[in-house]
């Protein structure tokens, strides 16, 4: 069994709730779209799984592991005049500004984590640029080795491009790396990187639903040192993550 050596996370529903970040841009990207008109946004909201009253994702929107680009496809029927590219653009620019809320404090455990030597990446299907400026705003951007968004020249998840692009950057075997993520895009981007696949419970997928693709299921990412402990890793990532 490898060491692990690096962690690259997933972003939201990993790091960030889920909800808290994407609830709160959806309602704002249709009432945009729509132009204030409640009705329309509700149609709109329809088209990519949201639920405009309730707040809520179904669990097949393209928004939970889609790109911005699937989900301006699945909008584009319902805006007449609006193009792919503009879209993604209002999108991009109303995600960078989003609200963030950390699944778990961040800082002290990304702390750690490096402490004990691990490099540590992210991997999101969102756009690079917001993610940076979601990383920024939660103070720790600086932690990371690694930066890829789907528009970073990796491709996206559930392929392994952006995985492999970290293991060769940190000049590590996959096998040396673990993935966390919430969706079973992330885990099947990590086999196909033959990486260790770690589901967390923080998004919106059941444990039923991700552990036959995870070598662990934990309930947030809190729970990394002690996994990494457990495995046989040093207890000193836990004590300073406490």
């Amino acid at each position: 069994m490898a060491e692990i050596r690096a962690i690259i996370f997933d972003k939201d529903g990993t790091l960030f709730d889920f909800e808290a970040t994407w609830g709160a841009w959806a309602r704002s990207l249709m009432l945009d779209l729509a132009a204030g008109d409640t009705g329309r946004a509700e149609t709109l909201g329809e088209a990519i799984g949201f639920d405009m009253a309730r707040g809520r994702f179904d669990p097949a929107s393209p928004v939970i592991a889609g790109t911005p680009g699937e989900i301006a496809q699945a909008l584009l029927p319902h805006v007449p005049g609006a193009s792919p590219l503009t879209l993604v653009a209002r999108m991009n620019a109303l995600a960078a500004v989003a609200p963030q809320a950390e699944a778990v404090p961040l800082a002290p455990l990304l702390a750690a984590l490096r402490g004990h030597g691990l490099r540590l990446g992210l991997a999101t299907n969102d756009a690079e640029g917001p993610a940076r400026a979601h990383l920024e705003g939660a103070g720790v951007l600086e932690m990371f080795d690694f930066v890829a968004g789907f528009d970073s020249g990796h491709g996206a998840k559930p392929a392994p491009g952006q995985l492999l692009a970290f293991a060769d950057a940190m000049g590590l075997a996959p096998a040396e790396v673990a993935m966390v993520g919430d969706s079973r895009h992330d885990l099947h981007a990590a086999r196909a990187a033959r990486m260790t696949a770690i589901a967390v419970l923080s998004g919106l997928a059941g444990a039923a639903e991700l552990q036959p693709f995870a070598d662990a299921v934990l309930p947030d990412i809190g729970h990394l040192p002690g996994w990494l402990a457990a495995r046989g890793g040093s207890a000193r990532v836990a004590e300073s993550a406490a």
